[in-house]
């Protein structure tokens, strides 16, 4: 069996989550894919390179959610949209969430990692200039930033993840009922 790029980003990217990117070394990577650390950087450069390339996919998403969001009226159908997809975001994106929300301070002088943490304020930005008061918009900190730390922990932890859909049911609820006080202007 050959081990491909994609296969290379897949374990790097839970290896990067579970034991931390500093601690994750190239060696290591390849041990775990079966290849020769030579094999490793013939599809990738050097480390951040690998973390860049393993990582872009959930930035992507995330920027196409925010695009979305703020070209859509702020209505109560636009804020149920945005909650589910940024729960699926959180779902099929967990290791790398994980890795921001528990790495993120470390990583700074991480290019990929700047990427993302300006993702990030866009977003926090978004809802500081379209919620009405300072409540709402804490509101909205917390009930998204909980529900990604939450998933993230869970990983961190050892708990037994919940099935998915239950998941994304249970939370998509959860921040509706959350976030369904909120007022936007506009």
């Amino acid at each position: 069996m050959s081990t491909t790029a994609e296969d290379l980003r897949t374990i790097a990217l839970e290896e990067f989550a579970t034991a931390g990117y500093a601690a994750t070394s190239l060696h290591r990577i390849a041990e775990l894919a079966g290849l020769s650390k030579s094999s490793v950087l013939y599809h990738y450069e050097s480390k951040d390179a690998l973390l860049a390339a393993a990582v872009q996919p959930a930035i992507t998403a995330l920027g196409t959610i925010l695009d979305e969001l703020e070209s859509k009226p702020r209505t109560r159908a636009t804020r149920n949209r945005f909650i589910e997809e940024f729960v699926d975001f959180l779902l099929d994106h967990t290791p790398e969430v994980n890795l921001f929300i528990n790495q993120g301070p470390s990583l700074v002088d991480v290019p990929v990692v700047d990427v993302a943490n300006a993702a990030v304020v866009r977003l926090a930005e978004y809802f500081f200039t379209t919620t009405t008061t300072t409540e709402d918009w804490m509101r909205f900190g917390v009930a998204l930033g909980g529900a990604a730390y939450m998933l993230a922990s869970q990983r961190t932890m050892g708990f037994e993840p919940t099935p998915r859909e239950e998941t994304r049911t249970v939370l998509i609820g959860i921040l509706g009922e959350l976030l369904a006080p909120v007022k936007t202007k506009g």
